[in-house]
């Protein structure tokens, strides 16, 4: 297809796909022409990550060029790949290790992760992202327990082993690396929208049915 109908498929103007382009975040179409190109699919779905990454996810283009590096990069396994994504999401986050607070905070983060069991490398962005949400309800007398947390984290483990069930079984039935990667950032950017909306979803529903008098209920 020519860069056209690229746009009007992707929904990306051409002048940010000529910027992708000669940015490196997509591979060359094949040339017909001195100045002209044909695209494919693999263009196509390429393109439809990067926006994805950068609307939905709210990644910085240098983020998505991580990311997309990482896809690419055949000595890294689906691990080290889903660490370049986890890295990546943590562009969007400001440091607070200057606050006074947070020392203690991410000494309970340290401590919750002990509990648990969990392998999480020291420098897992997600610690650090944690850490700040209990500096946070600390300061509003909010701060949970650390065995309050232990729901959310149970709740945390079951989706985790669902998604990474799903990666291993597209890997057993024999599914291309390109598509295994590609699932596995998609799933790891861009549903976290998905996971908050469906637990403000069920947050109403439970109200409805806890809290709601029955005459008055919506269904």
């Amino acid at each position: 297809m020519r860069i056209s109908e690229l746009s009007r498929r992707s929904g990306v103007p051409v002048a940010t796909i000529k910027y992708y382009l000669r940015e490196g975040l997509m591979p060359p179409g094949r040339p017909t022409a001195a100045t002209q190109a044909d695209y494919d699919q693999t263009h196509l779905r390429r393109l439809r990550l990067i926006r994805a990454l950068v609307e939905v996810g709210g990644l910085s283009l240098a983020s998505v060029r991580a990311i997309l590096t990482a896809v690419e990069d055949t000595n890294l396994g689906l691990h080290e790949i889903l660490g370049q994504a986890h890295y990546a999401l943590a562009d969007n986050l400001g440091s607070a290790t200057d606050d006074p607070d947070w020392p203690a905070a991410r000494a309970d983060v340290d401590a919750l992760l002990d509990d648990l069991g969990w392998h999480v490398t020291i420098g897992a962005p997600a610690r650090d992202q944690l850490a700040r949400a209990l500096m946070t309800l600390r300061r509003l007398d909010a701060s949970p327990t650390r065995e309050e947390l232990h729901p959310y984290a149970a709740a945390a483990h079951t989706l985790a082993t669902h998604e990474l069930t799903l990666l291993t079984t597209a890997a057993q039935n024999d599914a291309s690396t390109s598509d295994i990667v590609h699932q596995a950032v998609i799933g790891t950017v861009l549903y976290e929208p998905v996971l908050l909306a469906l637990r403000r979803l069920a947050q109403e529903h439970e109200s409805a049915h806890r809290l709601h008098p029955p005459d008055r209920a919506r269904h």
